[in-house]
């Protein structure tokens, strides 16, 4: 029997003394001012400009106007007590080619940024890549390139040049499964390609590109400085315990998980995953020196988690399920997974249609420690959309995303009481934004805005988020 599980049903759960709390946002879903300063297109500018891309035809040319409002928004962040802020830098904002050398006033507005969180006591935790490749590097060829990676890396290099010595945290890729196999491999997501060998292509090189981008940032950054990569890991469950349903979920855990650890963590594609897609590619494009390049030294290991992955068999000739947005659809995201259908467990959902279940979390938390014993963790994006209703007097009354927090803050103190090193947690997300092929239309922020106005008001969930970063204790049961 575990510690956390002789706890006594109603009780407080303190978090340990330096727990990071924060929010966490992305340069695209919040900043708007898309050509201003020397801020050239990127992937998601041409993305969401294509009609039929992005929900009504929905982009980031204004999004939220951090750009302009960034003050305004470090100030509701220290008013709820957030120690932490996790944000993204637009690489084209920056490097608006993805070559050649900085864009002053790009890295004037993060130097700001910067130095208006530190006068605030928040400390920033800078992402180097959050889906928005520059225009110019896609046309290319993209992250299916070679060339992509090691412009990164320069990339990465400029980044810690101009902001090194007073940014202490340091991810490299967010998500890069999306970047794979939703952006070249069904196409939701910028550049919008269709093509399950550029997706694994596409996956290699980022696999490259972050460990490339890790050797930049250790050759500039002091040595104190904490390099992580924030990765969606798939917590996978198959739907029955058929030998066929687990090993569908064993062809998922490959490509959706150990795709990344493998290089990142042990420096080798797991064997499995060469097998499963040896019909679409040889991995001709590996090179020697490759996987143990993508290998480099990690002081922490950011995941991202909303919902479970559930799996399940399909026989040659059989019907799959209709497309629930996990996979089942023609352009299918899982390159060596046709005979997998994937469905969405039963229960509570929320505005997107995931089904709620942090014990998820739990177990995922507990098979990466198991796995990797030595590195800690952190949940660098967690939270969830629902329908918010706004009052006659402009608030907004939110229990359920402030339940769905309080679940999986309670897994995550389960996972710390079993002596996981879990390190801090970022809300998804700080403000409502963007939301990608959704547009404006899913709303996950803890503080609303009105798109009309950009006026921001932080929800009766922000307001208990802040009671819990304050204190770092969690009540339980859940009381808003």
């Amino acid at each position: 029997m575990t510690a956390s599980e002789t706890r006594p049903l109603t009780a407080t759960r303190s978090f340990p003394p330096g727990f990071l709390w924060g929010a966490a946002t992305a340069a695209y879903q919040i900043e708007g001012a898309a050509a201003e300063d020397g801020r050239t297109p990127s992937i998601w500018d041409t993305f969401s400009h294509t009609p039929g891309k992005v929900f009504e035809g929905h982009t980031g040319d204004v999004a939220v106007d951090h750009y302009h409002r960034f003050r305004e928004d470090v100030g509701i962040m220290s008013e709820l007590g957030l120690n932490a802020y996790r944000f993204s830098v637009s690489w084209s904002r920056v490097q608006p080619t993805g070559r050649g050398p900085a864009v002053q006033k790009g890295l004037d507005f993060y130097r700001a940024l910067v130095d208006e969180l530190l006068a605030a006591g928040i400390a920033p935790a800078l992402t180097l890549y959050h889906w928005d490749l520059p225009q110019e590097l896609e046309d290319a060829g993209g992250w299916p390139e070679r060339s992509t990676a090691e412009r990164f890396a320069e990339y990465a290099g400029i980044l810690a040049d101009a902001l090194g010595d007073r940014v202490t945290r340091w991810t490299t890729l967010n998500e890069p499964w999306c970047s794979a196999f939703l952006g070249y491999g069904s196409g939701v997501h910028a550049p919008g390609r269709t093509d399950p060998v550029d997706s694994l292509r596409a996956a290699h090189h980022l696999n490259l590109g972050h460990g490339l981008a890790v050797q930049a940032l250790r050759s500039a950054l002091p040595a104190d400085r904490q390099i992580a990569v924030s990765l969606n890991l798939h917590e996978v469950r198959p739907l029955t315990e058929s030998a066929e349903d687990r090993d569908a979920a064993r062809r998922i855990d490959a490509v959706g998980n150990r795709i990344w650890l493998g290089p990142m963590l042990e420096g080798a594609y797991p064997e499995d995953l060469l097998a499963d897609t040896a019909h679409l590619t040889d991995w001709s494009f590996v090179r020697d020196g490759d996987a143990a390049a993508a290998r480099q030294q990690l002081d922490l290991l950011a995941i991202n988690y909303y919902t479970p992955t559930v799996v399940s068999h399909v026989p040659e000739g059989s019907e799959k399920p209709q497309d629930d947005g996990h996979g089942n659809s023609e352009h299918s995201p899982w390159p060596g997974a046709d005979s997998v259908a994937f469905h969405r467990a039963p229960g509570e959902r929320t505005a997107m249609g995931w089904p709620v279940d942090a014990s998820a979390l739990y177990d995922l938390l507990r098979r990466v420690s198991a796995a990797y014993p030595d590195l800690p963790l952190v949940i660098s994006e967690n939270g969830a959309a629902y329908e918010d209703e706004v009052a006659e007097d402009g608030s907004v009354h939110d229990p359920e995303r402030a339940a769905y927090v309080h679940a999986h803050l309670e897994a995550v103190h389960r996972a710390l009481a079993d002596g996981v090193d879990v390190r801090g947690y970022f809300l998804w997300s700080l403000l409502d934004n963007f939301e990608w092929a959704y547009g404006y239309a899913k709303r996950f922020g803890a503080v609303r805005v009105d798109y009309d106005t950009l006026e921001r008001t932080p929800k009766s969930s922000a307001r208990w988020y802040a009671r819990v970063a304050r204190s770092g204790e969690l009540h339980v049961p859940y009381s808003d």
